[in-house]
């Protein structure tokens, strides 16, 4: 590893250091807001609960009961800030802990030239890999926060709006029901698309094929463009390690194709050799310079070509701007 990249690893690492002492700052202020929010929640609902066993006036009612919401979805509100944090500071303990094996290996002389390189090569796909995993799971705990988690803040707090206005407004409560019912059914299937995301049981229990032509139709309802799957040579169970690779990959060449390439149009063909396993996603799109992904901090392409190359196969780009898009890969088979 030269001077200047231990540098620039040493840079990354106090950039992260200093990002995590800014969100444990901000975590301290949020936690700090939520106690004061908790206790004037908890004075506003033993009000409410008192003006509800009085005699009072419909507005006086109803102001405590808009009184009582507004608390709750600032709690809920302050309870997601507080949550992203804590996951923010997650992500950067992990990347803090690899940056500082990283710098802690280049500060170690090494043996020999060759085991030089050797070093620098597996902490490269370490640190690749890491990152990779990171990214996509801090993707997914935005999407869960964003989605998921906060339907459910409003489950509740619909929950509670029906549960007041049974004996005050009945048909506002059925009303009120009524939407709790369709949301929750809209956030049960985003729930599913998010599970079958992060670990589809239909490739453990039918393989490959039906998988991929199951998440290719998931993905053209989500994405409404038109995606094709075709399989070639002798459909048949792959080594598990091989069949989530396959469609790893495939989940990520179809998920940056609908990104950035601006398409209408992606075909995924996969040829079941004997020996080799070819598969290819092509798109229609506004195509790029493969020489720019050498600049670029897309790790998805990057492991897809370790992985392919780690299992005896190629990777290939074939894209020129305003001209779609092929990126395909091999891995060698077993049988």
């Amino acid at each position: 590893m030269t001077d200047k990249e231990v540098l620039d690893y040493q840079s990354e690492l106090e950039e992260t250091q200093r990002a995590l002492r800014e969100v444990n700052l901000m975590m301290e202020q949020s936690q700090g807001e939520l106690a004061k929010i908790t206790q004037r929640n908890t004075a506003i609902s033993s009000h409410l609960q008192q003006v509800q066993k009085q005699e009072v006036a419909l507005d006086e009612l109803k102001m405590a009961y808009d009184s009582a919401l507004d608390a709750q979805q600032r709690l809920f509100i302050m309870r997601g800030q507080l949550e992203k944090l804590q996951n923010d500071k997650t992500h950067l303990e992990k990347y803090k802990t690899v940056l500082e094996e990283v710098v802690s290996k280049a500060s170690t002389p090494s043996s020999s030239a060759a085991s030089t390189g050797g070093s620098k090569s597996q902490m490269a796909g370490i640190e690749m890999i890491v990152n990779a995993q990171e990214a996509e799971r801090q993707r997914l705990s935005r999407q869960m926060h964003d989605g998921p988690a906060q339907a459910l803040s409003n489950f509740i707090l619909q929950t509670e709006i029906a549960m007041r206005l049974m004996d005050v407004d009945p048909a506002q409560a059925r009303e009120e029901l009524g939407d709790l019912k369709t949301s929750a059914m809209s956030t049960f299937q985003k729930v599913r698309n998010f599970i079958f995301e992060l670990r589809p049981m239909m490739l453990d229990d039918l393989g490959l094929t039906p998988t991929l032509k199951k998440y290719s139709d998931a993905f053209k309802e989500q994405t409404n463009l038109d995606v094709s799957v075709t399989v070639t040579g002798i459909e048949r169970r792959l080594e598990p390690y091989l069949e989530v690779m396959i469609f790893r990959a495939v989940q990520e060449l179809l998920g940056n194709a609908a990104r950035h390439s601006q398409a209408t149009l992606i075909k995924v063909q996969m040829d079941l050799g004997n020996d080799l396993i070819r598969v290819s996603v092509d798109d229609n799109g506004k195509g790029f310079d493969p020489e720019s992904l050498k600049e670029s901090s897309n790790l998805g392409l990057k492991l897809i070509r370790e992985r392919a190359e780690m299992l005896g196969g190629s990777f290939e780009i074939d894209s020129v701007s305003g001209s779609g898009t092929r990126i395909s890969f091999t891995v060698q088979a077993k049988n």
